[in-house]
């Protein structure tokens, strides 16, 4: 098989495709190191979380190592995830085009092969958890179930959503553990705004694959919601908004934060407004915008973290 046709479908041009040893892109392509968006969007409401708790604080004494941490268990525990969906799918991924060259189905990889760096990247993912206080560790190591049954619920649910918002949002609270020790109602809040926002793009990234999934019987919010989409979407991105927004209220945020919040929220409409669900590439260019949404948002957090003290 040549290197071209072992690419990803919706992957190509990118730094593992062109840099990489020739043997390690089948790995890094398991990881999605291909495709870092995931790894941006699981690492915001992390960075969300670590301003806004060095704000109520008043205390940026570790907010610079905890972003620099959150970064490398990001990218290390967004890879685990997405070796373990690879794992568990890669018989529904050999039935979708845009899924069926990842490295599983392809044949690049055995699965005794993505288990090996499923734990490999897990450790990696420990170790950066294990800085941190004995009450963060707890609350890393809760996330790991959600994150294992996530990939089975696209075969019972049209909601998997909800369950990768469950997932994709916990750095909301881990922030609050690291800085603060403690997951109050400001952080709950914080992590039930992102689970909204989640919902939300993620819809939009699963009408991509909206037909092939009505073919194979594979659920999600893209198929439920259909050409009602774009209303979800007004709901979700919404509720997201508010939710946000009261936990900034409970937080005793200054206008920086307000100002990342009015920021996010405007792109949020843009993405509305400009949405065609039977475009796919469209709905990926706009899923990944969600990154630029994030950190409007996480720049105003910042600058009022710094305010305050």
């Amino acid at each position: 098989m040549s290197d071209a046709s072992a690419r990803v479908a919706d992957s190509t041009g990118n730094w593992v495709d062109t840099h990489a040893p020739l043997w390690l892109r089948p790995y890094l392509r398991l990881s999605r190191l291909d495709r870092p968006i995931g790894s941006w969007l699981l690492l915001l409401p992390c960075w969300w979380s670590a301003a806004l708790a060095a704000g109520v604080a008043h205390d940026l004494s570790q907010l610079p190592l905890t972003i620099a941490l959150f970064f490398l268990g990001a990218f290390a525990m967004r890879g685990a995830g997405c070796t373990w969906n690879d794992i568990t799918d890669r018989d529904l991924d050999a039935r979708v085009e845009r899924t069926r060259s990842r490295p599983i189905p392809a044949g690049q990889v055995s699965v005794r092969q993505a288990l090996i760096f499923l734990a490999a990247q897990a450790l990696v993912g420990l170790l950066v958890l294990l800085q941190f206080n004995r009450f963060a560790v707890i609350t890393g190591i809760a996330s790991l179930l959600v994150v294992a049954i996530y990939p089975f619920m696209k075969r019972i649910t049209y909601w998997p959503q909800v369950v990768l918002g469950l997932a994709f949002s916990w750095g909301a609270l881990m922030g609050f553990a690291v800085i603060l020790q403690r997951i109050d109602a400001t952080a709950l809040l914080l992590y039930a705004g992102s689970i909204a926002w989640v919902i939300g793009y993620d819809t939009i990234y699963a009408h991509q694959d909206a037909e092939d999934d009505a073919l194979i019987g594979v659920k999600s919010t893209a198929r439920l919601f259909g050409t009602r989409t774009h209303e979800a979407l007004v709901v979700f991105y919404g509720v997201a908004v508010v939710l946000i927004g009261t936990a900034f209220l409970l937080a005793g945020v200054h206008w920086p934060a307000w100002l990342g919040l009015a920021a996010f929220a405007v792109h949020l409409a843009w993405q509305i407004s400009r949405l065609k669900i039977d475009d796919p590439l469209l709905c990926l260019r706009i899923f990944k915008s969600n990154r630029d949404a994030g950190l409007l948002l996480f720049a105003g957090l910042l600058i009022d973290a710094v305010m305050r003290i």
